[in-house]
């Protein structure tokens, strides 16, 4: 069995992503899970705010990499994996489903996000932050999309959703096992496994690209990961980053 990452929990921080950078640029390789009770300053995507409610799941892996930065990039594919096996351990494996590249839902809301940051190593190399919160407890209101938390699909069999402690060390377990896959047998196994668990890869959609916002049917996704969406005057983009939205118009 891979070996996990050993786990250090932090009573707070301002955000696990930053301090995984501090460490990193101090010279520290990990791997190493960084984790905190709470977050002063949780970070999103495209810069949003995380909202660090106590009882939910915030960590940052820590690792380097010489793979060059657009296969490095393929970790945030793990990340949701390993997200995804940690959430079947408490609620239905029904209820679980990814939606591109990197957010896991629970009976379609979103329970979890993931924000991957990296630099240049003093050693050489790439830094690699594996930025992940889980909603263990409880779930943000009055975001754009639903969100929802563990705590609302717990399985009949499970009494409580775990703490921070039992998630982090699920998670970094999960994680190894995806982590080692890919190393040893690459990207395509990864994907297949990831797109069993993603719908909505072959309907219509929107992406919102931050300069522009385009609309088309998606049809799955390349062999690097990136959304395939075909436009209505029939040319094919390439989505690598953005966000997504199946089924609707934005």
């Amino acid at each position: 069995m891979a070996s996990a990452a050993p786990v250090l929990l932090l009573d707070q921080t301002d955000s696990t992503n930053a301090e995984a950078r501090r460490r990193a640029e101090a010279g520290e390789t990990g791997p190493l899970w960084i984790t905190a009770r709470r977050q002063t300053e949780g970070r999103g995507r495209r810069g949003r705010s995380w909202e660090s409610d106590a009882g939910n799941l915030f960590g940052t892996l820590l690792l380097t990499t010489r793979k060059p930065p657009a296969e490095a990039a393929q970790i945030t594919f793990i990340a949701a994996l390993a997200v995804a096996d940690l959430l079947d351990a408490y609620a239905p494996p029904s209820l679980v489903t990814i939606k591109w590249p990197n957010d896991v839902m629970l009976a379609g809301h979103k329970a979890s996000g993931v924000l991957v940051e990296s630099g240049a190593h003093p050693a050489g190399g790439l830094w690699l932050a594996v930025g992940i919160g889980v909603n263990l407890v409880s779930a943000p209101t009055g975001t754009e999309r639903p969100a929802t938390c563990l705590a609302q699909h717990l399985r009949g069999d499970i009494g409580a959703p775990p703490t921070v402690e039992v998630a982090g060390a699920r998670l970094a377990q999960a994680f190894a096992v995806w982590l080692e896959r890919w190393r040893t047998l690459g990207f395509e196994p990864i994907l297949d496994a990831w797109t069993a668990r993603t719908p909505g890869l072959d309907g219509p959609a929107v992406a919102r690209l931050g300069h522009e916002t385009v609309e088309g049917w998606a049809e799955g996704v390349a062999s690097d990961g990136a959304l395939r969406l075909r436009l209505a005057d029939g040319t094919l983009r390439l989505i690598s980053a953005g966000d997504v939205f199946f089924g609707e118009a934005a």
